[in-house]
Order: C-alpha cells, then sequence, then structure tokens
C-alpha cells in the first residue's frame, strides 16, 4: 500500500478497554497522528502514560473538539453518549469511527447515519468480528451447511472487579443481549442472507446492582424467512456460571460447523475482553452417511492458531478506516446492516419486557 500524504489527527473520545485498543493502534499506524485523549475519570492518564505520554487531555468532549479541530474522532464511551458525541462530531467537519452500538435507540442510530450523509464524512461502526479472518471463515463455511441454519451463540461474562463496574455502568442504558447481541445478530444475518421475521426473548434481573427496568441476563431467539433460527444469550456478573459460556454454532441438512476455543473457553477467561474474539479452530462435521448410517467423511479440524490477537484486529479496524477516509468508500450497507442488527436487538429487548413475541 502506498504511503497516504495526508495524516489523520484523531481524536480518542473515551480511554477504557477499546479506547484504549484503538488509541494504540492511532500510535502506532502509519497515517494516523493522536491530537487528544478525553475522559471524564482517570482513564485518559492512565492511557498517556502507556502512549508515552505525550498527548495533551481533556476531560470535556465538547471543548476538546475545538481545542484539537481533529480530523476524525473515535468514539469508545457509554452507549448513551454515542448519539450526541457523534453528531457533534460529524456537525464539526470529522469522520467518525464509533464502537458498536451505534446508538442507544434505533432512532438514535438513523440520526447518526444521516448526519454523516448530510456532511459527507465517513462513518466506520466497530463491528470487530467482521475484520477477523476466522469469523469471515466461519460465516464463509457456513454456506456449505445447505439450509435452513440452526444458529447457536452465547457469551456469558462472570465479570467481577474492574469488568463488573464496566458492566454495571453500560446497564444503566442497554442490557447484555443488546450491547453483546449486535455482534451475533449480524453474523447470523451473514450466514443467512435472510430477513429475520421474528424474535423471543427472556431475561432475568439477578442483582439488586442494576436498574430496575434492566435485566443482566437475556437469551434471544430469532426466526428468518428461509426457516433458518438461532439463539444468543448472554449474561454479565459475579454469579454467572463459566460452564459453557462460549458456544459458537451453526448447523445445517449438510453438517455443522463450530468454534473450538480452548483457551478462550477456559475458566476464568469469561470476562477477558481479549479472549472473546479468539477462535482456535474451526470443527466442520459431514452429515452423510452411507447404507449403514456411517458416517462417509472424517470431521476435518482447521486450525487458526495463527490468528490476530485483539489489538492485531483494532490495527484492522482502524486501517479500514483510514482506507474509507482515503479512497472514499461507500460505506451505506455497512451502516444499514448496524442498524438492522441493533433494531432486531431492541425487538429483542421489547420482548423480554413483554413477555411476547415481536414481529419485524
Amino acid at each position: 500500500m502506498m504511503k497516504l500524504s495526508k495524516t489523520i489527527r484523531m481524536l480518542v473520545v473515551g480511554c477504557g478497554n477499546m479506547g484504549a485498543s484503538h488509541a494504540q493502534a492511532y500510535h502506532s499506524l502509519d497515517g494516523f497522528e493522536i491530537c487528544g485523549l478525553v475522559s471524564t475519570g482517570t482513564s485518559k492518564e492512565r492511557l498517556n502514560e502507556a502512549l508515552g505520554g505525550n498527548y495533551p487531555l481533556f476531560s470535556n468532549y465538547e471543548e476538546a473538539l475545538v481545542a484539537t479541530n481533529p480530523d476524525a474522532v473515535c468514539i469508545s464511551t457509554y452507549p448513551d453518549t454515542h448519539e450526541q458525541f457523534a453528531i457533534m462530531a460529524f456537525d464539526h467537519g470529522c469522520h467518525v469511527f464509533i464502537e458498536k452500538p451505534l446508538a442507544d435507540t434505533v432512532e438514535g442510530a438513523k440520526r447518526v447515519a444521516e448526519a454523516a450523509r448530510r456532511t459527507g464524512k465517513k462513518l466506520v461502526i466497530g463491528y470487530i468480528l467482521r475484520y477477523h479472518p476466522s469469523w469471515q471463515h466461519f460465516v464463509e463455511l457456513s454456506g456449505q451447511l445447505g439450509k435452513p441454519l440452526v444458529m447457536r451463540m452465547n457469551l456469558n461474562q462472570q465479570s467481577h472487579g474492574r469488568m463488573w463496574d464496566v458492566h454495571r455502568n453500560l446497564m444503566k442504558s442497554l442490557s447484555p443481549i443488546v450491547d453483546c447481541g449486535v455482534h451475533y445478530i449480524d453474523v447470523m444475518c451473514q450466514m443467512t442472507k435472510s430477513k429475520p421475521v421474528q424474535v423471543n426473548a427472556i431475561g432475568a434481573r439477578l442483582t439488586d446492582d442494576i436498574p430496575a427496568d434492566n435485566y443482566n441476563y437475556g437469551q434471544l431467539q430469532i426466526r428468518f424467512e428461509d426457516g433458518s433460527v438461532g439463539w444468543y444469550e448472554a449474561g454479565w456478573g459475579p454469579m454467572i456460571s463459566e460452564t459453557a459460556f462460549f458456544v459458537k454454532d451453526v448447523f445445517g441438512p449438510k453438517g455443522s460447523l463450530s468454534i473450538v476455543a480452548r483457551d478462550a473457553g477456559a475458566t476464568g477467561n469469561s470476562d477477558n475482553v481479549s479472549a472473546h474474539t479468539k477462535t482456535e479452530s474451526l470443527r466442520l462435521h459431514h452429515a452423510e452417511i452411507d447404507g449403514n448410517n456411517t458416517f462417509v467423511k472424517p470431521d476435518e479440524w482447521i486450525d487458526l492458531t495463527d490468528e490476530p490477537d485483539h489489538q492485531e484486529l483494532c490495527n484492522r479496524e482502524q486501517r479500514f478506516f483510514l482506507e474509507a477516509i482515503h479512497s472514499d468508500l461507500d460505506l451505506d450497507e455497512l451502516t444499514q446492516h448496524a442498524i438492522s442488527s441493533l433494531e432486531i436487538a431492541f425487538a429483542c429487548d421489547e420482548s423480554v419486557k413483554t413477555g411476547q413475541p415481536v414481529y419485524l
């Protein structure tokens, strides 16, 4: 790739888990330059020290926008600020990289997308699994299994220490099945290439430590137009079981495909953000049998132990962001996918709260 002449000056807003990883990418990749770090707490000081201690620090986002006049803004704050912060960035003439979910309402997500169109700036949403070669392979190989598909996925996190603080803050605005579920709903939509038509969901509030109208365990079920079905579950908190917390599995008439992640699925790793994207191996099972009902082909093991780590995945997201800016990529379809997965996730949230199925 030829060296790009214009360096993109980045204002990093939110310096926790994902914000720190994105800042590391901007710090190390050609084509980016950090012009400021913004957080309301002390995470910006810790991140600044980790990066060498030379970046301007701000506690107020609006003041930072005016003071630094960036080319682009990276937003990794809590979801209830996403809409406001993104629209402010667009109105200031900036491109935006924003962590999922795009907003804390579907209407808000549409307003963010409209602001990107109105200002002619780029909007990239952090659907990290779309940049993961192993997950891309998982989606691609699912196409060999026939239709309909049965998709089973979960990510339950026995969160404690700082991660329980993070999860409690997230649950001030969203449930686990919305915040995490958008990733896996997006994967299911890619696998089926079909329209979701109905969702059912259940949830349970297992602690008084969260708002009275929220729940820290949820399970959703989706029915697709082509007959495919999928479920996803997510739970956060110190009471969550680590038995079978990492399931990524799909089967169809012709066989099954499973992510087998020995390290990521090990006890004590459920709230380790770096482990959440690990795959390690894919197991492809062929359903074909002979006259004695004996399998014709053995299972295939596809080794993925050379996959990128969490930081490299963030680097890939930011390289794509850079390309989108410099090559003027059309991102409308990706944005619509992000809004669609959020819409489905909120329909599941509605189903939990009403006890009724929701038709899409």
